[in-house]
Parts: C-alpha cells; sequence; structure tokens
C-alpha cells in the first residue's frame, strides 16, 4: 500500500449538499427551503416557539433554589494525592498546601479553595493545609501518620465589624 492509495471506505464520507447553485442541482432558487414564511429567512430562531402558546419551559413549576455566593472548590481525592507522591510528583517530606498542589498539577486552579476527599487510599505520611476536607479524609491521613489542616480563607478569616 502506498500513501497515494489510501481511501476511505465507500459510503464512509457524504459530500456536503450545496443548495441555491443553480436549477440544474435540484436544490436552486429556494434552496429546498419552500416559499416565504420566517422559515425561509435566514436567522431563525424557533426551537422553543409554540405559536403563541405559553411555551412548555415557561409553564413547568419552578423549583429549588440556587445559592448565589455558593463556594465551588477544587476536589482532589487521596488517592490521586498517593499516586503523584509515589511518582515522586509531590514531596510527602514536606508540608502540602494549596499552592503546592497547584504547582504539581493536582489541580488546576484553585477555585475558593481545595476541598480533600476520602475517596482511595493513602500510605504516605503528608502534612496537609488545605481550605476544606471531610471526615473520612481527615481520619485516613491520621492512620496514616499524617496531619491535615483545614484553614480558613483569608477573605473568610477577618470577620466585619
Amino acid at each position: 500500500m502506498k500513501l497515494n492509495e489510501l481511501r476511505d471506505n465507500p459510503g464512509a464520507t457524504k459530500s456536503r449538499k450545496r443548495v441555491g447553485r443553480g436549477p440544474g442541482s435540484g436544490m436552486g432558487k429556494t434552496a429546498g427551503r419552500g416559499i416565504k414564511g420566517q422559515k425561509s429567512r435566514s436567522g431563525v430562531a424557533i426551537k422553543g416557539y409554540e405559536g403563541g402558546q405559553m411555551p412548555l419551559y415557561q409553564r413547568l413549576p419552578k423549583r429549588g433554589f440556587n445559592k448565589p455566593n455558593r463556594k465551588k472548590y477544587a476536589v482532589v481525592n487521596l488517592g490521586i494525592l498517593q499516586k503523584f507522591i509515589d511518582a515522586k510528583k509531590l514531596d510527602a517530606k514536606k508540608a502540602i498546601t494549596e499552592d503546592v498542589l497547584l504547582d504539581s498539577g493536582v489541580v488546576r486552579r484553585k477555585l475558593d479553595g481545595v476541598r480533600i476527599l476520602a475517596k482511595g487510599e493513602i500510605t504516605s505520611k503528608v502534612t496537609l493545609e488545605v481550605t476544606g476536607a471531610s471526615k473520612g479524609a481527615v481520619e485516613a491521613v491520621e492512620k496514616a501518620g499524617g496531619k491535615l489542616t483545614v484553614t480558613t480563607p483569608a477573605s473568610e478569616a477577618a470577620p466585619a465589624e
């Protein structure tokens, strides 16, 4: 087989339909859109329109509440942490802070802080300083002989009086 003999399987690709290219194409003049009306014009967006009737998405009741100032944490599982320590991307002897996790690539961005969850096993003795942690994660780290400190971010630490 040579490079010039490479071809797609028959029927694997389909050429695109070129509309509005003259009467001989079978898709000329109105280009398959019919005559007049909103759908024959460009810039049509009538996906949720029900001909003047109240659309379904507006008829359904609203439920729940979305907290506007909810905190969004970058989540790190203990198993991932152990994997990074084994791969020598994290140093278990030094204190692991949020900035260290960011530099090593465990988390992509800090968001409102880093939260440790107890999924996976941790065997290394580590000292962690993060914004949040689950009870299971704290227990697992202490069981492995380490220490997990939950710090409050600078924005919350100083109460406004």
